[in-house]
């Protein structure tokens, strides 16, 4: 029989609390719910008003990965809907993420949480710059943070603050809250900065996306500043070997990045990290902290 719970006057199916998701750590499904319920402050902050895009992995990262944007079959008449336009005048229909019923509706999938740098009522304005560094093998997480501190002062010289979160996979996104701009513009401006980062640090940089390009150095993709992708959202749990966070990290982590494992953190870090230190990427919806493009 599925458990029911009741969640802000909502009753929400859980299913399959005990099953096995991570096989290389025994974390539960029970745990993953647990963990999104206990960081739900801070993970709403950052779905607030966005459409979401699921990527649901429900038999655990080494089974079947389905990416949807539309809201899942048996989706509760509850859950808000945004209307997103498309191409050629289409609109489409995606879930927005706003309390605490629907984030555990939605964990109760299995899912990672993916958003776009635009709020639900200005589609194509984005409200955040974001720049994803990927690193080549055997380039890590420690080049990008090379990379990262050139970039945050690059950025500080437009006038525009910087913060960093782990991709949860292995590299680093680099965040800066923006005055609502239309999402191309962003796009501009980010592809320059990945261009001038290349010509500054050439054996480290690539802004090319080509794989030959890539081996021993960070890919800088700006690509995902298009008012059509979508980024990891802060907090999400990913679909790897072990339960990684997209974790927000502080510039005095960054700069003492030694090694791969200083900068991965698994569900059960990130409640710490936050009695610690709150949310990291607070700025990022603090209207005061928001930038202009140059």
């Amino acid at each position: 029989m599925t458990p029911i719970t009741e969640v802000e006057g909502r009753r929400i199916p859980l299913s399959n609390l005990e099953k096995v998701l991570y096989p290389a750590t025994g974390t539960t499904k029970g745990e993953l719910l647990h963990y999104c319920a206990s960081v739900a402050g801070a993970l709403l902050a950052h779905l607030h008003n966005r459409p979401v895009s699921f990527l649901r992995f429900p038999d655990g990262p080494a089974g079947q990965h389905f990416f949807t944007k539309n809201p899942p079959p048996g989706t509760p008449s509850w859950v808000k809907i945004a209307e997103v336009p498309r191409s050629a005048g289409q609109v489409a229909r995606q879930v927005v993420v706003d309390d605490l019923a629907t984030l555990m509706w939605a964990a109760n999938l299995v899912v990672e949480f993916h958003t776009p740098q635009w709020q639900a009522d200005a589609p194509a304005r984005a409200d955040r710059l974001v720049l994803d560094l990927d690193p080549g093998a055997p380039a890590s997480v420690v080049e990008c943070c090379a990379v990262a501190r050139w970039l945050r002062g690059r950025l500080a010289a437009d006038g525009l603050h910087a913060y960093a979160k782990t991709s949860g996979s292995k590299g680093l996104h680099l965040l800066s809250p923006l005055e609502p701009t239309p999402s191309e513009q962003v796009s501009a401006y980010a592809k320059t900065l990945a261009r001038e980062a290349e010509a500054a640090l050439p054996e480290l940089v690539t802004h090319k996306m080509a794989k030959a390009l890539r081996p021993g150095k960070v890919f800088i993709d700006f690509s995902q500043n298009a008012a059509a992708k979508t980024t990891a959202t802060p907090y999400t749990v990913r679909a790897k070997e072990r339960p990684t966070v997209s974790a927000p990290v502080s510039w005095q982590e960054v700069e003492s990045c030694a090694a791969p494992a200083d900068l991965t953190f698994l569900i059960g870090d990130i409640g710490p990290r936050l009695e610690r230190d709150g949310d990291l990427l607070g700025p990022l919806v603090d209207l005061d902290r928001a930038g202009r493009l140059p």
